[in-house]
């Protein structure tokens, strides 16, 4: 049985050509307007995910050669290469998502099936199986494209998506010592 993510490949897939259409949207003068993060332009989020699928590829490389890759060199580095790209010229911005979107699927594409369960480390330092890369993207993608501010919210999110989210927060929140126990609900499903 191989540890090839299919399902969430073909999400991570989706959300990126969600992503990738709300770009595409974009007016030129549109990516220098304020984006759903505080202090970030649309182009600060186009920048962040276009790294992030760098990132990513640094992390399937290391799971197909066996050669530590982290995400980034740094968290000076990562701040830096955003900065730089949410300052260039919008087409030059939208071809360099493009791009990246296109190593990280022939990234993916090329991972051996017998790879799936290396284990690599996120910048957060957390270890994971490089299984988990697609859903990384998946919620990168995603929320970055509510983050946009363009024209998705939550409710465009596909279900399956929203309630993995939702898991994930939690997760979080369970994992703070300084958090007080919390009880989310859907109101749409019987979670």
């Amino acid at each position: 049985m191989s540890a090839r993510p299919a399902a969430m490949l073909e999400r991570a897939a989706k959300g990126t050509a969600a992503f990738e259409a709300s770009v595409h949207r974009l007016t030129d003068p549109g990516f220098t307007r304020p984006s759903n993060l505080p202090g970030w332009s649309r182009a600060h989020v186009v920048a962040h995910v276009a790294r992030n699928a760098d990132a990513l590829v640094n992390l399937l490389t290391w799971a197909r050669t066996g050669v530590e890759t982290p995400m980034y060199a740094s968290g000076d580095q990562r701040a830096r290469e955003i900065e730089e790209g949410a300052r260039r010229p919008a087409e030059e911005l939208r071809a360099e998502l493009l791009a990246a979107d296109g190593r990280l699927a022939a990234a993916l594409a090329a991972l051996p099936d017998e790879r799936w369960t290396a284990t690599v480390r996120t910048a957060r330092g957390r270890e994971v199986p490089v299984s988990q890369v697609p859903w990384l993207r998946v919620r990168e993608v995603w929320v970055h494209a509510v983050d946009l501010n363009v024209d998705a919210g939550f409710d465009d999110v596909p279900h399956e998506v929203c309630a993995a989210l939702l898991d994930d927060v939690a997760a979080a929140f369970r994992a703070r010592p300084d958090c007080a126990p919390v009880e989310l609900r859907a109101k749409d499903a019987d979670r």
